[in-house]
């Protein structure tokens, strides 16, 4: 026994990644960067009306301690010691929203999740408070107004829940993202728990200046927002607490370690891809589809819809790096929703399998605009649309429709970056769950028409969070240094199809872009009237309906 103990021992590195679509813990080894051991979770969304999104964040918190106490007994049975977790790091979805009462430590809402379009009207009476020769909030934020960031998420809250506006009134209200409910949480929540983010997230709430690195008094103001609920601003990198989660046995083990990195996700990601040049780029195929640019210590503004983000500040007297960020609304949601909404795939794995069936779409192009447009478009008013259906089109060349709309978006998003940064990438370093489906990842090459290079241990997000965690001052377990830094094994993959070819399909994807656009031209979900698309007759909505269930069944194969 002593000997295969031996044989993985050193200081270990936790990491809680909690993403849109399940939550996971993680153990690496901090000398080798060799996932160990982990356990994950799928966590449910809900959707209660139109347009709207939200998670139960105590089912997150819960899911945290499960995959935590899972895999404790996991490295048990690989007779490692888990007293040799030396650190724990926090990665999470961004923007999402979570406010709850300090006293109670009970969440006032269901987290309001970054693809919730509720606000929409909130963005549009907002936008023309902003005078147009001094957007102030796009120059001090880096982002553009949109329903995707927290400011006017936490608006809507203050405005549409009693219990969220008498919390604040009685001094009991906190806000944060995820990483927030989850550090204050596993810090000891009504017991001391530390109400904190880091800058990565900071910078995703419209509330941040990303030039000081504080939350920005006129900011507040301008959202309505009392500065007294935020959560205090730290580097990515630091110690911010001890966990204390002794209700859990097996959890309660790692009581006493730090948490000691938090990195929004694709920060982490593009620190566990090892982004720490200017030029270095990667991009992420989770719920949605990220692509950031390491752009250093300068922020660069897009010309071309991406956004100016804060990469990383990877120590408290470290400096802070910045990234050029694209990002797509629906990337994996689109396999889910043919999961759980058509049912045409039991799981998510046969996606691969049906567009292995036809090797092609058949001329069939699927927009997944389910809320809007993202970069480099910015436009809520699209929805999503499946065009180019013919008798012959079935389910096959739908999921394949779905691979290749993942792809499309990744190259709209590619472009812009490399007209913003006048250096077009020579090739493109992925990570995420979808990159294990080697028809996507061949997919991409050929739309891209340059190589896809993909790490041999995908989980780059929850390795970005372990290696920020275990390099913070006071922990000292993973050296950054490019000399200290593993190796990684890559797998490649290299465009198969002429250049003419890739430029067609893609220019007839755009073609069908530009028909999702414009279909919701009054939005107020907020007021709870589900009926947004009032600028198009009843009865287009009557027949669309009857032939979308129609062809819904005729696609699931039932009769």
């Amino acid at each position: 026994m002593a000997a295969s103990k031996k044989a993985v021992l050193g200081p270990l590195v936790g990491a809680v990644d909690q993403g849109t679509s399940s939550t996971r813990f993680l153990v690496f080894n901090s000398k080798t960067a060799e996932l160990l051991s982990h356990h994950q979770v799928e966590i449910k969304q809900e959707f209660p009306r139109e347009g709207w999104v939200e998670q139960d964040p105590k089912e997150i918190l819960h899911s945290v301690y499960e995959c935590i106490e899972k895999t404790c007994e996991k490295l048990g049975q690989l007779n490692i010691d888990i007293s040799n977790i030396k650190a724990i790091g926090v990665s999470n979805q961004r923007e999402t929203t979570v406010v709850w009462d300090k006293i109670t430590g009970e969440p006032l809402y269901n987290a309001v999740v970054w693809l919730d379009l509720r606000t929409q009207s909130t963005v549009e009476s907002l936008s023309k408070r902003i005078p147009g020769n001094n957007n102030f909030v796009k120059s001090k934020t880096g982002l553009p107004l949109s329903t995707y960031f927290s400011a006017v998420k936490l608006r809507w809250l203050l405005d549409n829940v009693r219990k969220v506006q008498k919390a604040v009134e009685e001094k009991r209200a906190l806000f944060g993202t995820i990483d927030s409910w989850l550090i204050w949480s596993l810090t000891g929540g009504v017991n001391g728990g530390v109400h904190c983010t880091d800058v990565t997230n900071a910078s995703r709430t419209m509330l941040f200046n990303i030039h000081s690195l504080e939350w920005d008094k006129q900011l507040c103001e301008f959202f309505g927002i009392p500065m007294e609920i935020l959560p205090n601003v730290r580097s990515s990198s630091e110690i911010y607490g001890l966990m204390k989660i002794s209700h859990s046995l097996k959890a309660g083990a790692l009581e006493g370690v730090p948490i000691s990195g938090c990195l929004g996700d694709q920060s982490a990601a593009l620190v566990g891809q090892m982004c720490f040049q200017i030029g270095q780029a990667k991009n992420t195929y989770g719920t949605g589809c990220f692509l950031l640019c390491n752009t250093g210590h300068k922020c660069v503004f897009s010309d071309h819809g991406l956004l100016t983000t804060v990469a990383y500040k990877l120590g408290r007297d470290k400096p802070v790096y910045y990234a050029l960020e694209g990002s797509v609304a629906i990337a994996g949601a689109v396999i889910r929703w043919l999961r759980d909404n058509l049912g045409i795939i039991k799981t998510s794995e046969e996606i691969e399998k049906l567009a292995k069936e036809v090797g092609t779409s058949y001329g069939c192009y699927f927009v997944p605009a389910f809320s809007g447009l993202y970069a480099p478009y910015w436009e809520p008013s699209a929805r999503g649309i499946i065009c180019g259906l013919t008798q012959f089109t079935n389910k096959c060349h739908i999921a394949f429709a779905a691979l290749e709309a993942v792809c499309f978006q990744t190259r709209e998003i590619l472009d812009a970056m490399n007209r913003d940064c006048g250096i077009p990438l020579s090739h493109l370093q992925v990570d995420g769950g979808m990159t294990s489906n080697k028809i996507l990842m061949q997919l991409q090459a050929d739309i891209l028409y340059i190589p896809v290079v993909k790490p041999s241990m995908p989980e780059t997000t929850a390795l970005g969070a372990a290696m920020a965690a275990g390099a913070a001052e006071g922990v000292g377990v993973w050296s950054l240094e490019p000399e200290d830094l593993s190796a990684v094994t890559m797998e490649r993959f290299e465009p198969q199809i002429n250049a003419e070819e890739s430029e067609i399909r893609y220019s007839t994807w755009k073609k069908a872009v530009m028909k999702s656009m414009g279909w919701v031209t009054t939005q107020s979900p907020e007021s709870g009237d589900p009926s947004i698309f009032c600028s198009l007759p009843l009865g287009f909505f009557i027949v669309s309906s009857m032939v979308m269930l129609i062809g819904a069944r005729y696609i699931s194969g039932i009769p």
